[in-house]
């Protein structure tokens, strides 16, 4: 194929895969949204609200705040998916903390710890060694002079 025609059709896919991306986040914005309100109908419906409830809606919550990113940046920060991984467990924890032994306890908290310490060392990484918004040219033309 031509340069040109490589070009044409790297936007055309870049394009389709734009719309199916949107599309997709589009999705899980309404399907958030309507699970959010479920809950809080059956919190209303029972007339009590407890911490799992609340969990939820915290989950509920990061994942629209996610999407909301994703939307204005283009870019999907890592640690969000970390923070509702924590919240999910910790979520677990509440409801099911009866049922569990003591050494899927101590697996959660330790998994919940782990998880924490990445999200540490995630911002260690982005303040220490931060990104160049625009990277220097490999090859530069001109050198400067000699």
């Amino acid at each position: 194929m031509k340069p040109a025609q490589d070009r044409t059709l790297s936007r055309l896919a870049l394009n389709v895969l734009g719309a199916f991306e949107a599309i997709g986040l589009a999705v899980i914005t309404l399907a958030t949204l309507v699970a959010g309100v479920i809950e809080v109908r059956t919190m209303v419906a029972a007339g009590t609200v407890t911490l799992a409830d609340l969990l939820l809606l915290f989950l509920y919550l990061e994942i629209l705040a996610m999407v909301g990113v994703y939307f204005r940046s283009g870019q999907l920060p890592v640690r969000f998916p970390i923070y509702i991984a924590i919240v999910a467990l910790a979520r677990y924890l509440v409801l099911d903390m009866k049922s569990l032994d003591v050494w899927r306890m101590v697996g959660v908290t330790a998994s919940m710890l782990l998880l924490a310490c990445a999200v540490l060392v995630i911002r260690y990484g982005h303040v220490r060694f931060p990104y160049d918004d625009n990277p220097k040219d490999d090859n530069p033309k001109d050198d400067g002079p000699a």
